[in-house]
């Protein structure tokens, strides 16, 4: 049930971060927002805990703000990841062109869904 609530609450997170961010773009679809949302719960679940670690050094000489360029990073690498699988999920063009726009855009989208992901977590219980 659990694993249930956090997806949707992933799910609506994405479909107000790409409502505010026109360059991150889910395709518009409701089941692929599902699937976005899954798969950004596995690379968040499995791979950010490793890196926030490895960079912990890094993390603390910066008072934290490293963590915005990990969430960046874990954003496109959601967008690669997605565009693997076959699903529609884009940051500033990012797949397939990788430059500054989609750089900016993921810094953007990682600030954004932070601040929306713990709003919409104070409504949805754990």
């Amino acid at each position: 049930m659990s694993f249930i609530l956090g997806t949707i609450a992933t799910a609506i997170t994405f479909a107000v971060v790409s409502y505010v961010l026109p360059q991150i773009d889910y395709g518009d679809e409701l089941s692929n927002l599902l699937i976005v949302a899954v798969i950004a719960g596995v690379i968040n679940g499995l791979i950010k805990p490793i890196v926030q670690i490895f960079s912990l050094p890094l993390t603390i000489l910066t008072l934290g703000l490293f963590g915005f360029i990990i969430n960046a990073a874990l954003l496109l690498l959601l967008a690669f990841v997605t565009d693997l699988v076959g699903l529609t999920f884009t940051v500033g063009g990012f797949p397939p062109d990788l430059g500054l726009e989609a750089i900016t855009a993921a810094f953007m989208g990682g600030i954004v869904i932070t601040i929306v992901g713990s709003i919409v977590g104070l409504v949805v219980p754990d």
